[in-house]
C-alpha cells in the first residue's frame, strides 16, 4: 500500500480523492461507502449532472434541476465521503498531491474522473462558432440561443422583413450519433411547440433541421437495420439528413461542407465527437491520439500503482483487441467502480483483479414513440417498444427521487400536451454565448 504524505500515524485510514462528480467518480464514490478510507470528491461545480438527459434541457423539455443533483446532498450520510468543490490545476503523482485554485489536498490513492470535453477536430471556426453540448451551462446556453432566435425572427418579419438574416431559422447539427440524433428529433418536437406559441407564421414552413454526418450511416456500430429505421423516422418528422457531409469551416452565418456547399445558419449544434479532459495532459503518462491516458489491466497508471483512470479518461484494450473500450456512460461507471474495488483490496491486503466491461447494450431516442435499443445477446428494438424502454432506464438511472419524480411528471405532461413548458429565455438580449470548454485543466 502506497505510504502516506499526510503526516498520519499509524492505522489512519487512506485518504482516497476523487477528481470529477461525473458517472465514473460518483460510481467510485459510492462503491467507497462504508469503506475504511477517507474519500474526498473534488469537482468544480458542486452538482452530478446526468449528462443523457442535456438535451432534454436545451430544447425547453426538461429544467436544469431536473437533471443535476448536488454532490453534497447525495452523500450526506456518509460519514467517510467529502466534497471540495475546486478546481484542478496541477497533479503531482510523485509527491501524492493534487494542487487547486483556491488550496491543495494530499492523497493516499487517487482517481482521475475528468470525464470529456468536445473535439473539434481542427475544423476552422467551430470552437468560436459553435454550440456544444458537454455541461449544464452549455445546455441553457443552447436554449435561450434557439429560443431567442424565433423570438428575433418574428420581430424582424413585422419590422423589417427584407432584411432577415438568411438561415436564421435553420438548426445545423454536425455529427450523427446518439446526440445529434436525439438533438434533431427533439429540435423538430420544439417546433410543434412552438407553432402555437407563433400563430403569425408556420414555424414547420420556416425552420429547418439539418443533420450532417461524415460516415454514411447515422448511429455507426447499430445495426443496419436501426440505422436505417433511424434516418426514416428523422426524415419523415422533417429533419434533413446529409451523410457523407464533411465539414470543412463554420463561420458566424454559415457553414462550409467539404465539396465546397455552404448552408447558411446561425446555430450549429457540434456533437460530432469528444476527447479526454485536459486533466490528462498532468499525469506525465501515455496517452492516445485522443487524449485519453493509457492504463493498466487494473486502470492504474504503470507508473503509479495508486492512481487510477476511469471513464472518458481512460483507454484501456477490449479484451486484448486492438481498439479502446467506448467512451459511454456504462463504461464509466464500471470503471469507476472497479477503481473503488481495487483500493479495497488494497487495504484490505488482497490481489487486484483486472477490468473486465460487461456490454449490456446501446440505445438512443429518436422522438416521440420512436427509439432504437440493441441489447446484449444481440436483442433489437425499435419503436415505441424501444422507447418505453429508453425512458424506463433513463429514469431509474437519475440520481434522487426528486429527479425522478420531477423528469417523469414533465414528460408526461410533455406526452400529452404536446407542450415543453420550460420555454423562458432568462439570458441578457446581448450576452455573449458562453460555449467555450475553459482553457485550463478542470474537473
Amino acid at each position: 500500500m502506497p505510504t502516506h504524505v499526510n503526516g498520519l500515524p499509524s492505522g489512519t485510514p487512506p485518504h482516497v480523492v476523487i477528481i470529477g462528480a461525473g458517472f465514473g467518480g460518483l460510481h467510485a464514490a459510492q462503491a467507497l461507502r462504508r469503506s475504511p478510507v477517507e474519500v474526498t470528491i473534488v469537482d468544480r461545480n458542486n452538482y452530478h449532472k446526468f449528462q443523457p438527459l442535456l438535451y432534454e434541457v436545451a430544447m425547453a423539455g426538461l429544467e436544469p434541476d431536473d437533471i443535476a443533483h448536488n454532490v453534497r446532498d447525495i452523500f450526506r450520510s456518509d460519514d467517510n465521503i467529502r466534497f471540495r468543490m475546486g478546481t484542478v490545476t496541477d497533479i503531482d503523482t510523485h509527491g501524492q498531491r493534487i494542487e487547486l485554485h483556491n488550496g491543495f489536498i494530499t492523497y493516499d490513492y487517487l482517481i482521475v474522473a475528468g470525464g470529456a470535453e468536445v473535439n473539434y477536430f481542427g475544423v476552422a471556426g467551430a470552437q468560436e462558432h459553435a454550440f456544444p453540448l458537454k455541461n449544464v451551462t452549455d445546455a441553457v446556453n443552447l436554449r435561450h440561443h434557439t429560443l431567442r432566435q424565433f423570438e428575433d425572427y418574428d420581430r424582424q418579419r413585422i419590422e423589417s422583413p427584407d432584411t432577415i438574416p438568411e438561415g436564421m431559422l435553420n438548426f445545423v447539427l454536425v455529427g450523427g450519433g446518439p446526440t445529434g440524433v436525439e438533438m434533431a428529433g427533439a429540435l423538430v418536437e420544439l417546433f410543434d411547440t412552438l407553432n402555437r406559441d407563433y400563430p403569425d407564421f408556420d414555424v414547420r414552413e420556416h425552420a429547418r433541421v439539418i443533420l450532417l454526418e461524415m460516415q454514411d450511416a447515422l448511429l455507426q456500430g447499430y445495426d443496419d437495420s436501426l440505422q436505417d429505421y433511424t434516418r426514416r423516422t428523422l426524415e419523415n418528422r422533417g429533419v434533413e439528413v446529409q451523410t457523407g457531409a464533411t465539414v470543412e469551416q463554420v463561420a458566424s452565418g454559415a457553414v462550409t461542407l467539404a465539396d465546397g456547399s455552404q448552408i447558411p445558419t446561425h446555430t450549429l449544434i457540434w456533437a460530432a465527437g469528444v476527447q479526454a479532459s485536459p486533466l490528462a495532459d498532468l499525469l506525465d503518462a501515455e496517452q492516445t491520439r485522443s487524449g485519453q491516458v493509457v492504463v493498466s489491466d487494473t486502470l492504474a497508471l504503470p507508473a503509479h500503482d495508486n492512481v487510477f483512470v476511469v471513464g472518458d479518461m481512460a483507454a484501456m484494450e477490449r479484451d486484448g483487441a486492438s481498439d479502446w473500450l467506448p467512451q459511454l456512460a456504462q463504461v464509466a461507471i464500471q470503471s469507476g467502480e472497479h477503481a473503488a474495488k481495487q483500493i479495497r483490496e488494497d487495504v484490505q491486503g488482497r490481489e487486484r483483479t483486472a477490468f473486465s466491461y460487461s456490454d449490456y447494450g446501446q440505445m438512443a431516442t429518436i422522438g416521440r414513440n420512436a427509439a432504437v435499443a440493441e441489447l446484449a445477446g444481440g436483442l433489437k428494438f425499435k419503436g415505441i417498444i424501444a422507447w418505453l424502454m429508453w425512458v424506463v432506464i433513463h429514469i431509474a438511472k437519475l440520481v434522487g427521487f426528486r429527479n425522478r419524480a420531477s423528469v417523469f411528471m414533465d414528460w408526461i405532461y410533455n406526452y400529452f400536451t404536446y407542450k415543453r413548458h420550460a420555454r423562458l429565455i432568462l439570458d441578457s438580449e446581448h450576452a455573449p454565448k458562453e460555449s467555450k470548454s475553459p482553457a485550463a485543466p478542470v474537473a
